[in-house]
């Protein structure tokens, strides 16, 4: 790797007689890119794919880099494949599937892992009410639910003792989530001490209630959400999504590989729109154990 990007430098320089101080951005950007890759035992600048790179810009995102910064670094990582592509060391069809820069102008919000402490702190121990937000963020946290997929979360469809979540997402498609041992210790607080206090008959088969024993709606989780990061003194706008894209970013600059993430937010994958519904729970469990911050 660190051979084929020298030998591009040396090309910028005396081929296309670019500046030295553009050199140099070509030469951080393309260093970062392949000490990550290192890391992850990827030294072969030909297996590059599509998928690494947006694991870089998602690790690159979470070091708090501009969204410009990381825009162009995706340029001179573009460059770079294009250089290799034309001196047919990669497939030119892998910078088909590498998204514009404008993509990365508009990456989501998400919290740093002490913001997300700081929220998941900010709701009342001693109260109820308290006692349930502290559970519905937790479970947010801990598994990249949507909103909708949260309030909708059943009694039957939470294994506390196995630690999955059963979520049903856009279509109707399942998928199991770990919950992580802090999840699981707020919930298990939330339906001894505080659900029943809630609970009017009959008793909704959905899991998070309001204070008159109301299934929970997504614009009460909004507001939940948004009133305890005040409290955590959060300065930005912070919303169900935003620790969605949070628990995301986290597992990505774990070391997370980005396809089991995608499995467990049930998004699409990078080239197709297939949905992931079966998940392996055995090899889930483990990968979120251990990377995710609060399993």
């Amino acid at each position: 790797m660190n051979q084929h990007i020298h030998l591009y430098l040396i090309y910028l320089q005396s081929e296309l007689g670019l500046s030295p101080k553009t050199i140099e951005a070509y030469r951080r950007d393309l260093g970062r890119f392949a000490s990550q890759l290192a890391g992850r035992g990827i030294t072969d600048a030909t297996t590059i794919s599509a998928d690494h790179v947006l694991w870089f810009m998602m690790i690159e995102r979470a070091r708090g880099l501009a969204p410009a910064s990381v825009a162009r670094s995706l340029v001179s990582i573009r460059c770079f494949l294009r250089h290799l592509s034309g001196e047919g060391l990669v497939d030119t069809a892998l910078l088909v599937h590498l998204d514009s820069p404008k993509t990365w102008e508009h990456l989501p919000e998400f919290l740093s892992p002490t913001d997300v402490t700081a929220l998941l702190r900010a709701p009342s121990p001693r109260k109820p009410l308290g006692i349930r937000d502290r559970a519905l963020l937790e479970v947010l946290y801990a598994t990249g639910a949507r909103a909708s997929e949260t309030v909708g979360l059943r009694r039957n469809a939470v294994d506390l003792t196995v630690g999955f979540a059963r979520l049903i997402g856009k279509g109707d498609k399942e998928r199991l989530v770990p919950l992580g041992r802090k999840a699981i210790r707020a919930v298990e607080r939330y339906l001894a001490q505080s659900r029943p206090t809630l609970v009017r008959e009959p008793d909704p088969a959905v899991i998070f209630l309001t204070r008159l024993g109301a299934p929970l709606r997504r614009e009460d989780l909004w507001r939940i959400v948004r009133r305890h990061a005040l409290a955590a003194g959060i300065g930005k706008k912070v919303s169900p999504h935003t620790l969605r894209h949070s628990f995301a970013t986290h597992l990505l600059a774990g070391g997370a590989d980005i396809r089991s993430v995608q499995e467990l937010l049930g998004h699409a994958s990078i080239r197709t729109t297939q949905i992931y519904t079966h998940v392996e729970s055995d090899r889930l469990r483990r990968i979120h154990r251990e990377f995710h911050p609060r399993a």
